[in-house]
């Protein structure tokens, strides 16, 4: 494993029960940078993140993080792994019954022996840093959308993790809000001297914050590059991914006859 990546993947599968869900996955992700992995609904990103977090375990393949192979890590092991990882899985899902601030100490009091004053800071450090130290009393269900997504990476970052992953951080959030957690997703690993994996559709928003891009389509990565690379990719489905066009290889219309043979069909049986 080269020292300049944080998490290498080589050749992996990866199918529930009888669905191959990856074919023969490669990926570098380089220590301190900021990584996509794009593509259509159900392709497989989010499983992939699974994998390296070691929620599942691979068909076939390697998956090394800070020169560790997940798969062959026992639950101790892992568990010590998953301490130096923050994820944000689609809605941040908080703790809806506790606090703001309850919910960023949370990691803290569970995978650490630290006294609460010295929690206390850490929590109003983190979320000064997500420009929510006001709203620590608040509980969950005050916040708004953004705000929620905002107590959400303060919660990711809690402990310093080495490694952050996201799960479509940007997914329902307003265009002010889209922008704040971009910039917010790119500051925080900056300062922490994180790396960081983002699963996103968020084309336009990414290509402002990411170091590189990799494309998956059917359970492969189809494509990959820096966002200049892939803005000017001529792949038929990164070019009709990024620039939003309704109709290409991801066709707009469900498989059908043709709309005017159907139409002559019915008016031939007396419509």
């Amino acid at each position: 494993m080269s020292a300049e990546n944080l998490v290498e993947i080589s050749s992996l599968d990866f199918a529930y029960e009888d669905r191959p869900i990856l074919d023969g996955i490669s990926l570098q992700i380089p220590r301190g940078k900021v990584v996509a992995i794009m593509g259509g609904s159900g392709c497989g990103k989010t499983t992939l993140l699974r994998l390296i977090g070691g929620q599942l375990k691979p068909s076939r393949g390697e998956i090394r993080v800070d020169g560790q192979s997940v798969p062959q890590l026992d639950d101790e092991e892992l568990y010590a792994l998953r301490r130096r990882m923050g994820m944000l899985f689609q809605f941040g899902a908080l703790f809806t019954d506790i606090s703001v601030y309850d919910n960023v100490a949370y990691q803290m009091r569970e995978h650490t022996d630290l006294p609460e004053e010295l929690i206390r800071d850490m929590v109003l450090m983190k979320l000064n840093a997500v420009g929510l130290r006001g709203a620590h009393g608040l509980m969950p269900a005050e916040l708004s959308g953004g705000m929620a997504r905002r107590v959400a990476l303060a919660r990711a970052i809690a402990l310093d993790p080495m490694l952050i992953m996201y799960d479509e951080p940007f997914a329902g959030l307003d265009p002010i809000s889209l922008g704040i957690i971009g910039q917010l997703i790119r500051r925080l690993n900056d300062a922490l001297g994180a790396t960081t994996i983002m699963v996103t559709h968020d084309i336009q928003e990414s290509l402002l914050i990411v170091d590189y891009i990799y494309f998956m389509s059917d359970g492969k990565v189809i494509a990959l590059g820096t966002p200049d690379e892939i803005r000017a990719s001529r792949h038929p489905f990164v070019h009709q991914f990024v620039h939003a066009e309704a109709d290409g290889p991801v066709p707009f219309h469900y498989p059908a006859a043709p709309l005017a043979q159907e139409l002559l069909a019915r008016h031939a049986h007396g419509g």
